[in-house]
């Protein structure tokens, strides 16, 4: 299994955050584990979309995934691979479990962000050892873009005043690769 924790606090309210996760294609621009999103459905409290994964540091062709976030007591989302039949290949590989809590903090909001994955035996020694050394750095730079977004755009400044998210460093490497 590969689990990783991480906590930051972000300068904003913590509903602030919660809608910025639940807005799915904005939270893409700093979640460089969601691929290309091919629909999203939104009701009140639960958010689910069909997109396909990247998995830090593995270049494999990974099959679309349907997702569910669901906002639980208005503070934390819990996010799930939607029930069968959708997803049968993605839990034959693994079972995964992601989610947010926030809670205020001075300065804003602290965020604790989990993400984990219980892999298949048969797939788990090409998985698991590149994971246990990349998943943590992304999941590190996803607050960290998160917080430069809304810490920036509550105080004023430009949003995307520092790193940028992983779709514009792919389209700026291959302008300079061409």
């Amino acid at each position: 299994m590969v689990a990783v924790t991480v906590e930051r606090t972000i300068g904003c309210a913590p509903e602030t955050f919660v809608e910025f996760v639940l807005d799915v294609r904005r939270y893409a621009e700093v979640d460089d584990k969601i691929g290309r999103i091919l629909w999203v459905r939104r009701r009140p409290g639960l958010t689910e979309f069909k997109f396909r994964p990247r998995l830090p540091g593995l270049r494999l062709p990974e099959p679309g995934t349907v997702s569910r976030m669901r906002l639980v007591q208005g503070n934390r989302i819990d996010i799930a691979l939607a029930p069968l039949p959708r997803n049968a290949l993605s839990r034959f590989v693994s079972r995964f479990r992601a989610g947010f809590t926030c809670a205020p903090a001075p300065g804003g909001t602290t965020v604790t962000r989990t993400i984990s994955f219980d892999f298949n035996p048969l797939v788990r020694p090409l998985l698991e050892p590149t994971l246990r050394h990349t998943l943590p750095e992304s999941v590190e730079r996803e607050l960290r873009l998160a917080e430069e977004i809304l810490g920036g755009a509550e105080q004023g400044a430009r949003p995307w005043a520092g790193e940028r998210s992983g779709a514009s460093l792919r389209k700026d490497r291959r302008i300079k690769e061409t």
